[in-house]
Parts: C-alpha cells; sequence; structure tokens
C-alpha cells in the first residue's frame, strides 16, 4: 500500500499545491484585476483537468480544495466541491479534441476556472454562510476566467508532470514503397 501510495501522481501534487496556495496567499492577494483577487490554485486545478482528463482533474481539485480549506479555515470540503467541479467541466471539455493546441487548452482552462468559481458560492450559501454572492459576480467570473486561461501556458506543463502525464509521442510516417 505504501508503494502505491509513493508511485501516485499524490507526491508530486501535494507539494506543488503546497506551492501553488503559498502564491495564492501571499502575491495573489494583492495582484488585483478589475478589483478581483485572480485564483491560481482554482487555475491549476482547471489545467490538470485540461491537461489529465475529468478524473484527474477531480483529484487534484479534491486535493487542492481540502488544502486550501485547511489553510483559509472554512469547512472542510467547501471549497474543494468547487474545485472538483473546476478540474472536472475542463477535463470533460479536453474530450473535445484527442491533442488540442495550446490556445484550446487554454480556453478549457478558462472555462473550467469560471465554473468553479460561479459554484462557489452556491456552496458556500449551502454551508450556512449569509449573502456569499459578491455584488458584481459576473466581473468575478470572467476575471478568474480570462486570468486561468492567460496562465494556462505556465500550469499545464507543470500539471502534466505533477499528474506524471507523458506528451503524445511523434512517429514519423511509414514510408511508402517507390512505384
Amino acid at each position: 500500500m505504501l508503494a502505491t501510495l509513493l508511485q501516485s501522481s499524490l507526491v508530486r501534487l501535494i507539494p506543488v499545491g503546497m506551492v501553488v496556495i503559498a502564491l495564492q496567499r501571499t502575491i495573489f492577494t494583492d495582484l488585483l484585476v478589475a478589483g478581483v483577487i485572480l485564483q491560481i490554485v482554482l487555475a491549476f486545478v482547471a489545467a490538470a483537468g485540461a491537461t489529465g482528463g475529468s478524473e484527474r482533474g477531480a483529484v487534484a481539485g479534491f486535493v487542492l480544495g481540502v488544502m486550501f480549506d485547511l489553510v483559509e479555515g472554512t469547512p472542510v470540503g467547501s471549497t474543494a466541491i468547487a474545485f472538483t467541479l473546476g478540474g472536472v467541466i475542463a477535463g470533460l471539455l479536453a474530450l473535445i479534441a484527442a491533442d488540442p493546441p495550446w490556445w484550446l487548452k487554454a480556453l478549457f482552462v478558462g472555462l473550467g476556472a469560471a465554473v468553479g468559481e460561479a459554484t462557489l458560492p452556491v456552496v458556500r450559501l449551502f454551508i450556512g454562510e449569509t449573502d456569499p454572492w459578491p455584488a458584481d459576480m459576473i466581473t468575478v467570473v470572467a476575471v478568474v476566467g480570462v486570468g486561468a486561461a492567460v496562465m494556462s501556458p505556465v500550469l499545464v506543463p507543470v500539471s502534466r508532470w505533477c499528474l506524471k502525464i507523458r506528451g503524445p509521442e511523434w512517429t514519423a510516417p511509414a514510408e511508402a514503397d517507390p512505384i
């Protein structure tokens, strides 16, 4: 059992998640775009989903969501639900193309992060938080989605490494017999 755990992607995902959460709590709290804090943790989860599919996106979303809840002091699992949904949506969108180009992955990451951000107030409403809806919800979702799409060229390779996903191998076309 220990060998299986050590060979899983969690060995890489947890330390990288700790760095991403540290970046979120330090640098990205001061980095405001249109008055909205960019969500690098949610963008990383969506990048994991766009890279590895919906199952790996769900695992990354749940693990990083629980870690984020433990740091923030929110009820454990509340952010994990929204992050898991963001990773799953990005992974399901990635099924559209077998090996999507970078700009299409950026679109998938942005849409997954936007869905995750839109889900957060709904989850917070269910856990009993008073007035969980921001006044400018459309702006928040749009800025988080676009910010995640912009950060995706950096986050997709990191998530590919964390999830131990190999890129598609190029093979030379078969030589045709001369006529």
